[in-house]
């Protein structure tokens, strides 16, 4: 894109942004915010509060429900001991992961599925 066509088309951004904002300024709700937002501080400054303290004093469970609960390391739930039978073999395999030595044998022979169905506890 040229120079040209660049300035072209950012002030034409400019244009309907300046529009938006005149639109939003004669807005009566905007008109009823700011008068709002300048008694508000008024009286804040008048008995010496700040919004903190507002917001504590209206509702004291607000800071405790904002915060997002922490993930602490190592409160993961411990892996379940599994037992498998070979019922060719007849041999137990006692194990918490999948990641067991005679396991991916048995399952490179005899196929995952069919390991999964010799699953006792």
């Amino acid at each position: 894109m040229s120079k040209l066509a660049e300035i072209r088309q950012l002030e034409k951004n400019l244009a309907e942004q300046l529009q938006a904002l005149e639109a939003l300024k004669g807005d009566a709700g905007l008109e009823k915010e700011i008068e709002f937002e300048a008694k508000l501080r008024s009286l804040l400054a008048e008995y010496g509060y700040s919004l903190p303290n507002v917001i504590k004093l209206l509702d004291p469970q607000a800071g405790r429900r904002e915060r997002a609960p922490e993930h602490k390391a190592g409160t993961r739930k411990p892996h379940q001991m599994k037992v498998y039978k070979n019922p060719h073999t007849g041999i137990f395999v006692h194990t918490k992961s999948g990641n067991h030595k005679t396991l991916k044998n048995w399952k490179a022979e005899y196929g995952s599925t069919t390991v999964e169905s010799w699953l006792t506890k």
